[in-house]
């Protein structure tokens, strides 16, 4: 391996510095005390010139072993961010273009005893503005980012990150370094470098079969012959296989059978909240008669998935959902975003805590967002642990992109490197090839004259459909394929890979972003087969804002508030959302402002989500007007890059925002949702829980100046059906508030659980009769809390003296996550777990603790 210290020095060799690698240019700077963090306050913009500049790593070795004793000897890069000429011993290698692609550089030749290897960078942002320049065919927009987003121009002409560049969520950093690991490899006869295991489950036969491919290259200038052996203990299934290696560069394919019997009791890898994640150990041997070995361990996961695309009865249009082991799955989750613009600091912890608390809140699916990067090893073996499905796209964003010979050829070998690398992971259930772009070209984003728009349809079925798509078939025929998010499915395939309306909801998938009706009004949301994408924007925590601003800052209007916005109108949009239901903060204090428009941001957002979330949920079973059957919701987006306002339900450095303990309950496996229709109050009881029940649905209305309930219902022995939404209870609101004397639409407030035997229970929901602003009753509350600690957990035990809306807990930056947060508060007291992630103290604890509820704003 090469990793570990090397030189690096900028373009006119003034800064020069030791540097780790993997790594890049500005976490080095950073770590050698040479710039600031580049996330505090306006640095983005301040260190600009560091992504302008050409730099250039380069460190000496020794060769540890005789080289005169190996045919062949490799120079490998996992991963090179972007645009660099490698050389060794001052002979150019060759270059490099494609931030996602592997490369790997014969270097039998060149090796010495002592080395010096340099890897010079261009400047990605120079490199993409000059690619733009010479690309003369016709334009390929977007040329440049809106301006709030403070970006670089011409992104889609490099294949690297695309937020790299900005978002409207993050910040411009375009990065140069070696990202990934680098080392040397020598060889004398063959050498594996790709392995995978496919499995496949043969119906007719009831039967698993097993793929196991792998990929060569021989240097020896005769075949090699051999036996491979495949061994599966736990299924006691043993296979021996006698193989022939052709030289060159070739693939071996080993189908491996499980017998019927054996097929009976595999163990199949379900998604959380289904089943167990099982795994089997599998060795793989090669015994070669060069009398050279190589032996392969490795997990293998035994799952199904189709994409089901059929009519339905009373429905113009096809489904969009996702059978997984045979069983129809409801996709619950989010969209998965770069946990930071330097990838060097996303560690394996950093990805565990992530995910962890993505599976916390019931999810159980994550889309990789096309604008990103293909996530690394570690990501999709934790996915795979804990049950997390992942929806793939190919990192292409927002943009129309070129289609020259030199630029799909490295696409290609992108693709390919990628599919072989991440197709043996059980938890990726489809491949997608772009993130909007059918929707940019059908919808016109770039305002391209009608005539010229052949073009650019041309362009896009060359690279999704005539390129990228044909990889993936031949690559993968394990899992579904999609062209595009939001698409029509078979409907865009039947229109030519172009559908007139992609965000059509009879069909496919959509995205929907509606930041000026009001959120509480369910009747605005798409009807849709499957939500992958929605959401609302807030702020992070002040203890994250904290960190990199200063108290100047520390106001809605301060230029560090509009810098940090990267969404035209964001700040406006989030009060005026708020303003709808809440009184908006008017302290003359402006931190105490800035910290209740944050607080109000959160409860705002996770109450919208909430709304719009249980929507998709309770539309699973129903068709309404030809519209329904929704089997998908994945909120728009799970995580964050920097500490900004954005859609995100985990701040930078995994605290959980409000949204995400919200997510917590309306994720739940078992929930009655309710919503109303001209009058008439509807409660669903909404399951994902694999057989029916019996359950009592208890219903109980509170006035807002009283901890007693006003009055009680309980609805027994009603049968929630098993995965499916059905309609609960039914009855119009001004005949329930007249039961429960005293009560009107300002003064009380429902709330309602499903309850039945041993123990099973959904989380409280509630539903409001009017806005907050307008409740009346609603009192100031004095809010308390003890703290004591049981084992490595923390118990806080809630006190409050009345009803109190969106009570928060908040311990600053003491890591960890609450048990329950953001609740409303119906009974004197509550026990709530505090679970930390570091170690801290009761103490500590106490004296970090904020407790706010609406009232305090």
């Amino acid at each position: 391996s090469l990793r570990g210290s090397w030189r690096l020095r900028s373009g006119n060799g003034s800064v020069s510095l030791r540097a780790e690698v993997p790594g890049c240019v500005h976490t080095a700077l950073l770590c050698r005390g040479l710039i600031q963090d580049p996330y505090y306050r306006f640095n983005d913009v301040t260190y600009r010139w560091i992504s302008l500049d050409n730099w250039t790593y380069s460190r000496t070795f020794e060769t540890p072993f005789d080289i005169r004793r190996w045919q062949k000897v490799n120079l490998v890069f996992e991963g090179v961010d972007t645009v660099a000429q490698i050389l060794l011993n001052n002979v150019t290698l060759g270059r490099t273009d494609n931030m996602f692609n592997r490369y790997s550089f014969d270097i039998t030749r060149v090796i010495q005893e002592v080395n010096f290897v340099e890897v010079r960078f261009s400047s990605a942002v120079s490199y993409a503005a000059e690619q733009s320049r010479c690309h003369k065919a016709h334009s390929i927009p977007p040329a440049c980012p809106p301006p709030v987003q403070k970006g670089e121009c011409h992104v889609n002409f490099i294949r690297k990150e695309q937020c790299s560049f900005s978002w409207d969520w993050g910040p411009s950093f375009p990065t140069q370094g070696i990202w990934k690991d680098v080392r040397i490899e020598a060889y004398n006869y063959y050498h594996l470098i790709y392995f995978s295991i496919t499995p496949f489950f043969e119906k007719s036969a009831q039967q698993w079969y097993l793929e196991v491919e792998s990929i060569f290259d021989v240097v020896s200038s005769k075949p090699i012959a051999g036996v491979a052996t495949v061994n599966i203990p736990k299924l006691q299934t043993e296979q021996m296989f006698s193989v022939k290696l052709q030289p060159g560069e070739g693939s071996i394919v080993l189908l491996v059978n499980i017998n019927k019997v054996r097929s009976a009791a595999v163990e199949a890898w379900w998604p959380n909240g289904h089943g167990k994640q099982t795994g089997y150990n599998i060795t793989t041997t090669f015994m070669m008669e060069s009398g050279c070995q190589i032996e392969k361990f490795s997990k293998v996961y035994f799952r199904t998935v189709e994409l089901v695309q059929e009519p339905i009865p009373g429905s113009p249009g096809l489904s969009f959902y996702f059978r997984i082991n045979g069983r129809p799955i409801f996709i619950k989750g989010s969209n998965w975003i770069p946990a930071d613009s330097f990838q060097d600091r996303v560690t394996y912890d950093t990805l565990r805590l992530l995910l962890k608390s993505a599976a916390d809140a019931n999810m159980n699916a994550l889309r990789v967002w096309g604008g990103g990067v293909y996530e690394q090893d570690e990501f999709y073996d934790i996915c795979d642990e804990i049950g997390i499905m992942i929806w793939q796209d190919f990192m292409f964003a927002c943009a129309l992109y070129p289609t020259n010979q030199n630029y799909l050829e490295s696409v290609r070998a992108e693709v390919s490197h990628q599919v072989r690398r991440l197709k043996s992971h059980p938890s990726i259930i489809l491949w997608s090839g772009n993130n909007e772009n059918e929707a940019a070209i059908a919808s016109n984003w770039f305002s391209i004259p009608h005539a010229d728009i052949g073009v650019y349809i041309k362009d896009y079925v060359t690279l999704y459909v005539k390129n990228i798509r044909e990889i993936v078939l031949s690559e993968d025929k394990s899992r579904p394929f999609v062209a595009s998010s939001p698409t029509n499915g078979l409907e865009s395939v039947k229109e030519g890979w172009l559908s007139r309306d992609p965000y059509d909801t009879h069909y496919g998938d959509t995205h929907f972003y509606d930041y000026n009706s009001d959120c509480w009004n369910w009747t605005v949301y798409p009807k849709t087969r499957f939500a992958s994408e929605y959401g609302f924007q807030s702020w992070p925590s002040f203890s994250t804002i904290e960190k990199i601003s200063s108290s100047e800052d520390w106001s809605c209007t301060s230029n560090f508030s509009l810098h940090r916005q990267h969404h035209e109108g964001g700040n406006i949009q989030m009060l005026q959302e708020i303003g709808r239901h809440f009184k908006l903060p008017q302290s003359p204090d402006p931190v105490k402002k800035f910290k209740d428009m944050i607080y109000l941001t959160q409860v705002m957002q996770a109450q919208c989500v909430k709304t719009e979330t249980e929507f998709y949920r309770f539309s699973q079973s129903e068709i309404i007007n030809g519209e329904g059957h929704t089997m998908g919701a994945l909120y728009w987006q799970l995580n964050d890059i920097w500490q900004a306002p954005s859609w995100a339900s985990l701040e930078y450095g995994g605290k959980w925002k409000l949204l995400h303990y919200f997510a917590q309950n309306f994720f739940a496996p078992l929930l009655p949702v309710a919503y109303e229709d001209k009058g008439m109050l509807h409660i669903y009881g909404v399951s994902d829980l694999h057989e029916d029940h019996k359950l009592t649905l208890r219903i109980v209305v509170h006035a807002w100046s009283s901890l007693e309930p006003v009055c009680t219902l309980a609805k027994e022995s009603m049968t929630v059906k098993a995965q499916s939404a059905v309609l609960i209870y039914k009855e119009s609101i001004s005949d329930l508030l007249e039961r429960c004397r005293n009560c009107t639409r300002k003064s009380c407030v429902i709330t309602f659980c499903l309850m039945g035997e041993d123990g099973l229970q959904s989380p409280t929901n509630h539903y409001f009769l009017s806005s907050l602003k307008d409740a009346v009753g609603l009192e100031k509350t004095q809010l308390s809390a003890s703290v004591s600690q049981q084992d490595d957990i923390y118990i806080f035990v809630l006190q409050t003296t009345a009803i109190a809306p969106f009570v928060t807990l908040d311990v600053g930056s003491i890591k960890g996550r609450f048990s329950d947060n953001g609740f409303l508060m119906t009974e004197k007291k509550k026990m709530v777990v505090f679970y930390p992630w570091e170690p801290t103290s009761v103490e500590e604890l106490e004296s970090s603790l904020i407790l706010t509820s609406l009232l305090d704003v």
